[in-house]
């Protein structure tokens, strides 16, 4: 069932990144620009505040959703990407290239996903999956699906 999350994700990129600035959430739609496996990879400007919440702290939920299908994503943005995938994500998003001048002027991100949640709404009953990537476990079920910290 994660192999079917990972996929959902592949082909549905645009999505809602949450942050955190300070004690108010702030929800903002964004738009996966590369995925390898379960690690998602995003392009911001270092002048927009959702860089400045995600410096003063990564941890964030990315949620897509489609045809009563959603998968929700948590981790830490991690801002150590490699050069070649922040020239890829570039020479691959015709937006950005409209947007900024080279590859190089921007802010890259990764989130390596530690948790996800499935939830397919269209079958009676609804499917509800709960992965847990760092420890390998899962749960099913909308009632106790819970992992302990």
């Amino acid at each position: 069932m994660i192999e079917h999350a990972i996929k959902f994700l592949k082909s549905h990129v645009e999505g809602v990144l949450a942050t955190v600035d300070g004690d108010h959430p702030r929800l903002r739609a964004f738009q996966i620009m590369k995925q390898e496996g379960s690690t998602l990879f995003f392009a911001t400007s270092e002048r927009k505040e959702v860089y400045c919440q995600l410096q003063k702290n990564p941890n964030v939920e990315f949620l897509v959703m489609h045809d009563r299908v959603s998968v929700r994503c948590s981790g830490r943005a991690d801002f150590d990407v490699d050069d070649s995938d922040k020239q890829w994500i570039y020479d691959h998003n015709e937006v950005l290239r409209r947007l900024y001048p080279s590859y190089d002027t921007m802010a890259y991100f990764k989130l390596p996903i530690e948790r996800m949640d499935y939830y397919d709404l269209r079958p009676t009953p609804p499917i509800h999956k709960s992965f847990d990537l760092s420890s390998g476990e899962s749960h099913d079920g909308f009632v106790g699906a819970r992992f302990s910290k």
